[in-house]
């Protein structure tokens, strides 16, 4: 796995092509689409490599793994962190502590354990709500069907901001069987925006096995790690 910065800022360089180039081919401007680098299973050092490249936006999947690294490198102006794995409700507490958005939310009890943590925080969080679209047993979610009465509910709790979704399809080494999974997300942001006469502009979806065709059905953000950083030492099931 690359750690070296030049290494990594050439991996950078490289991811930001193929997304002006996915954009380009979709119409869309490259400001469109925000780069996620996920850090996940990485030391700090990969993460300053990576904010030194331009990088300002980090994903982690594990609360308990980001407390152990964040105090090395959170003196990083600018730079957000994003809890984007399964978040359980016992560790709500701790991940409005001290990330700086929850993109994973999927049920009614997990939202309410954060509207009390960030009451608490006396903070204001931006949250994603991650639909599972897929039917695939280890897939975290809320079904396409519950929607619209979680994010209704959300709305209610005054210290949570939705700004948006979240997916992740089926992994898979050909990009386009992901294709339809994307649109599917694309098409339940606009209803939902409709339905709650809001804005919801964030589209966190595609990675680095399909994060082109996710930008061609509209992704405003792509969340990326093997492509930067390489494969990780114990690679998950689906790398990211």
């Amino acid at each position: 796995m690359p750690n070296d910065v030049s290494t990594i800022a050439e991996a950078v360089a490289r991811v930001r092509d193929r997304i002006a180039r996915a954009a380009a081919r979709a119409g869309r401007r490259r400001e469109e689409i925000r780069l996620v680098a996920v850090t996940k299973m990485l030391g700090p050092e990969a993460i300053r490599a990576a904010y030194e490249a331009g990088v300002r936006h980090f994903g982690e999947n594990r609360v308990q793994e980001w407390e152990s690294k964040r105090s090395q490198v959170n003196h990083l102006v600018n730079a957000s962190f994003h809890m984007i794995g399964h978040l359980q409700r016992n560790k709500a507490r701790n991940a409005v502590a001290i990330f700086d958005r929850i993109d994973s939310i999927d049920s009614l009890a997990l939202a309410r354990k954060l509207e009390q943590a960030a009451v608490e925080e006396r903070r204001r969080i931006p949250v994603l709500i991650e639909v599972r679209l897929s039917q695939e047993p280890a897939k975290s979610g809320i079904e396409p069907e519950s929607l619209d009465g979680l994010a209704i509910s959300l709305m209610a709790l005054g210290h949570l901001d939705l700004q948006g979704l979240m997916t992740v399809p089926p992994w898979s080494e050909d990009p386009e069987p992901a294709r339809p999974y994307f649109r599917a997300l694309r098409d339940l942001r606009d209803h939902l925006a409709s339905r709650l006469a809001r804005p919801l502009p964030i589209l966190s979806m595609g990675m680095t096995n399909d994060f082109e065709v996710a930008i061609e059905e509209g992704a405003t953000e792509v969340r990326i790690g093997t492509a930067i950083f390489g494969r990780r030492s114990k690679p998950a099931p689906e790398e990211v």
